[in-house]
């Protein structure tokens, strides 16, 4: 076995137990497994490894590798989960299944009109700012209501859920607040009527915390590929 393949293994059994322990269903939480810096030939080995959706930051990077995988293009769900600027949105539109980072309606509405035709309306989800950070991409919580209404009303895009990068922090109990705040949003769009299925929140650190406040999708690359070197 691979230490991707086994590495991977790891990560599931992490999901498994924490959904036991959140008495929910692992088969609700779906792996992401974050392949920004790393080779396309290590995706390649996590396809081996039954792993088929991949997580990438950076637009240029991330299309070097969809070309070099075309082969097996029918088995990868690529999803975009880095900050996109509006220049950059008609290569993710056209080659990408997913957005996570949608922030803004301007970005909403180039990839709408982007999206090809010929291809299944693009999966996004609205990217909210939960700690409030400066540094972070994503709309304020309370904006997030009104925005989701604007792009859940825009053709070629099907609006899935909400995604989130909180304060990096230690304390489980500061990670589950964070994510009940995205989770307690997501709820109210729902019940406002936006068909939302996806919460997209928890990295290697915090799976637990998040997977116990309700996650469906955690974005997973350290626990899966290794440290990232970014000297290059």
């Amino acid at each position: 076995m691979s230490d991707i393949a086994h590495n991977l293994e790891a990560v599931r059994n992490r999901i498994i137990r924490a959904a036991q322990a959140a008495g929910r269903d692992p088969a609700s939480i779906r792996l992401l497994a974050v392949s920004k810096t790393f080779p396309a030939e290590d995706v390649r080995a996590a396809l081996g490894a039954n792993q088929s959706a991949f997580g990438e930051n950076y637009v240029q990077e991330a299309l070097a590798k969809v070309e070099a995988l075309a082969d097996l293009r029918e088995r990868v769900e690529w999803h975009f989960i880095g900050p996109l600027q509006s220049n950059k949105t008609r290569p993710v539109a056209e080659h990408f299944d997913w957005v996570h980072s949608v922030d803004r309606l301007k970005i909403a509405q180039r990839l709408s009109e982007q999206r090809p035709v010929n291809l299944p309306p693009l999966n996004v989800c609205l990217q909210v700012n939960v700690s409030g950070e400066a540094s972070k991409s994503g709309v304020a919580a309370a904006d997030a209501p009104a925005l989701a209404r604007e792009i859940a009303a825009l053709p070629r895009l099907a609006l899935r859920g909400l995604m989130s990068i909180p304060e990096p922090s230690e304390d489980v109990d500061a990670q589950r607040a964070a994510h009940r705040t995205l989770r307690t949003l997501f709820d109210d769009l729902r019940g406002e009527g936006i068909a939302l299925d996806t919460l997209s929140m928890g990295m290697s650190a915090d799976l637990e915390a998040a997977v116990l406040e309700g996650s469906t999708m955690v974005r997973i690359g350290t626990a899966i590929f290794g440290n990232r070197d970014y000297s290059g």
